[in-house]
């Protein structure tokens, strides 16, 4: 538990803390899922941390939520149906709805009280898309939606906690799982995820995530930027039926953005597009040192 005016320290792992501090607490306690805690930082804004790990600050989750929605949705020539797995403070689901093509969004996640939370202590995050009639809202297990539904989408985007003991997501990064993603996808369907640090110490998560896609996709596209309020540079990986990413033209980006009225982006525009896949050597090298994550094996974090 923390209090104001004290230093919350975020172990990240045994070997590396960071510290900030508390100007004013929102709300901190249990759901039936995860421990919570809502505070206020002069330098991040309002913040939420799950387990003891940032998820989200005010100052920059722009640039996390763009990051991860828009060079997929992009890359899809007419995105019309998106699934949204996790994404439980609303941001994924606002940039979403910012595509016109964007017909209708299932967004489903196991801690309905997060949500609530969420809605109630973070409402510039959703700006209202929990309230779109197009959007769905789901509160469940995504694996046993995925694995029953009979809908088809044109992306799905994978918006989750990262897999730690006892965590509700350990099994949503892995083989058996991708494989459901991928017979949910239509046949030009393109699934996108939120992979980890890319550091050069922690980014074993990131390159087994992008070693397991490529057992299942035909492209898979890792990606990266750097997160201000995580300290550190953060992953993001495209796996696509059909369409190379790489391959789109900023004259075509350009046109997409301006014929679906995207507007009022912070960080993400055409001639950044392929800068993002611009990954340095040292990643690429990691990259070949993945594991394929199973049901068997997941990948667990130790804090």
């Amino acid at each position: 538990m923390i209090d104001d005016g004290f230093y919350y320290s975020e172990l990240f792992t045994d070997d590396f803390s960071r510290q900030f501090k508390v100007d004013k607490i929102y709300f901190q306690g249990k759901t039936k899922y995860q421990f919570v805690q809502f505070f206020f930082n002069k330098v991040f804004g309002k913040v939420l941390f799950l387990d003891g790990k940032i998820q989200s600050a005010q100052i920059d989750e722009f640039i996390f939520h763009e990051s991860l929605v828009h060079p997929a949705l992009i890359t899809h020539v007419a995105p019309g149906k998106v699934l949204i797995i996790g994404g439980g403070e609303g941001a994924t689901q606002r940039e979403t709805f910012r595509h016109s093509t964007v017909e209708r969004t299932v967004m489903i996640d196991i801690d309905r009280k997060l949500v609530e939370l969420c809605q109630e202590y973070l409402p510039e995050w959703s700006d209202g898309s929990f309230f779109d009639p197009k959007a769905k809202l789901i509160f469940g297990d995504a694996r046993r939606y995925i694995k029953r539904t009979k809908e088809k989408f044109d992306v799905i985007i994978s918006d989750l906690t990262e897999p730690v003991r006892a965590g509700p997501s350990v099994y949503l990064f892995t083989r058996e799982f991708f494989e459901k993603i991928f017979n949910v996808l239509k046949d030009n369907g393109i699934f996108v995820l939120q992979a980890g640090s890319t550091d050069p110490y922690y980014c074993q998560f990131f390159a087994s995530c992008a070693k397991t896609l490529k057992e299942i996709f035909p492209f898979v596209c890792p990606y990266w930027t750097f997160i201000f309020s995580f300290s550190l540079p953060w992953g993001f990986i495209i796996a696509s039926k059909k369409t190379d990413p790489l391959k789109l033209a900023v004259k075509e980006i350009s046109r997409r953005i301006r014929s679906r009225g995207v507007k009022n982006l912070k960080f993400y525009h055409p001639n950044f597009h392929q800068s993002l896949f611009s990954l340095p050597l040292y990643l690429i090298n990691a990259l070949k040192k993945g594991r394929i994550m199973t049901d068997e094996k997941p990948f667990i974090w130790e804090a």
